[in-house]
């Protein structure tokens, strides 16, 4: 695959969906140094007012500020990821204040950290606080950060949008029967999502079959204008006669066919 870091490009597109209508803008990727260091993802609360809708669990108290680092089922949340996540918080918190003498006060920022598989080696080193069912605490230095693990979230409807990284077959299951879509390219995103983890070498037999048939039903719910951005040029043109094919060519084409016909002159009759 092109993309380097396509689950963590499908999260972002993802969080962008389930904000829209809400007070919670997104910045996604964020270049935070002269040398390229992406922090995941930023939500940013633009005001007080009640959120439209039930947040996924350990993102119910969101501050006007929220860095999030996410951390795949091929990668795990350790130690290091955590101070990197710090330090993206001293950058970003000077960035957005007025000068480096009139800080934003430390309440206006919160960190999160998303992993889809508990971090067994970090619950070795730092004590994790439990809050709920998959979601914990830890204190660093003087930040709170809020650790979210996929795989030990429970199957509730709000939580839908984050089980669809889970990796786990009966929550991803789960994920895309409740997943209800805020916009009108979900569809698409879910699409790509399954096609990602179709083709990862590390997900097991069974779970790539799973995706291989959500993949088949998201297909056969997709409208016909999004089914076709998902076929190759030969299942397009599959089961269609030449006249239907030239039905569907745009006037400019077929104007175009014509005056090179015509500049041809008439084939040359078979003996």
């Amino acid at each position: 695959m092109s993309d380097p870091r396509p689950l963590h490009r499908l999260f972002d597109l993802t969080w962008s969906d389930y904000v829209q209508g809400t007070v919670i803008t997104m910045e996604s990727e964020m270049d935070l140094s002269l040398k390229q260091q992406f922090l995941d993802l930023v939500l940013i609360r633009k005001s007080s007012e009640p959120i439209p809708k039930r947040m996924p669990d350990g993102f119910e108290d969101l501050a006007a500020h929220n860095l999030v680092t996410f951390k795949s089922h091929q990668e795990t949340l350790d130690g290091w990821a955590l101070c990197e996540l710090v330090g993206h918080y001293v950058n970003y918190r000077k960035q957005v204040s007025l000068s480096l003498q009139d800080l934003l006060p430390e309440s206006d920022f919160r960190l999160f950290a998303v992993c889809a598989r508990y971090p067994q080696k970090l619950a070795q080193q730092v004590a994790l606080k439990a809050v709920k069912e998959g979601v914990y605490e830890m204190q660093l230095v003087t930040m709170l950060v809020r650790i979210i693990v996929l795989n030990q979230l429970p199957c509730e409807e709000h939580n839908s949008m984050l089980l669809l990284f889970s990796a786990r077959e009966d929550l991803l299951r789960y994920a895309r029967e409740h997943y209800r879509p805020h916009s009108p390219e979900t569809s698409t995103l879910l699409y790509e999502l399954f096609k990602t983890y179709s083709e990862d070498p590390t997900m097991s037999t069974k779970l790539q079959e799973f995706v291989r048939q959500s993949i088949d039903q998201l297909l056969q719910s997709l409208p016909p204008e999004e089914l076709r951005k998902h076929l190759s040029p030969e299942e397009r043109l599959k089961g269609l006669s030449a006249d239907d094919v030239v039905k569907g060519l745009p006037p400019e084409i077929l104007e175009t066919l014509a005056r090179q016909l015509k500049a041809n002159g008439p084939a040359p009759k078979q003996p």
